[in-house]
């Protein structure tokens, strides 16, 4: 049963890594000093800092200095980091399907946030695309 989970976990990675690898070049060439990594639950420090009490309703974090912020003096720092959560993630979703576009949808949410893109900014273009995909 623990092998399985932690096949499970690791197929769950790949997602993760696959929407990484599949951004617009524009985007992945500026991917520095950048962690992804991908936990099952968000911390209580991580709930505290996004003012967030449900578990369940924070998908991804993004952890850093925007690029927007970053003076031509940034640097010797700890690498920026993007956690993706999987069980909320897998909680929302009925297929395996689902769990492959929320995730690429995470990722992106997240990427935007460490290029300088405020959460209004980000919601307005996600509620226009999904305006569009129906």
């Amino acid at each position: 049963m623990q092998a399985r989970a932690e096949q499970h976990r690791e197929q769950f990675y790949n997602l993760v890594m696959k929407a990484i690898d599949n951004l617009p070049s524009a985007f992945q060439d500026k991917l520095e000093n950048l962690d992804v990594v991908v936990a099952d639950w968000p911390s209580p420090v991580q709930l505290a800092k996004t003012n967030t009490r449900n578990r369940f309703a924070l998908l991804g974090l993004y952890e850093g200095v925007p690029h927007t912020r970053r003076s031509r003096h940034y640097g010797m720092v700890l690498p920026d980091k993007i956690t993706v959560f999987r069980k909320p993630i897998e909680a929302r979703c009925r297929s395996w399907e689902e769990v492959e576009k929320e995730i690429v949808r995470v990722v992106r949410h997240e990427i935007a946030h460490h290029f300088g893109t405020d959460e209004p900014t980000l919601r307005d273009i996600e509620g226009n695309q999904r305006k569009k995909d129906r």
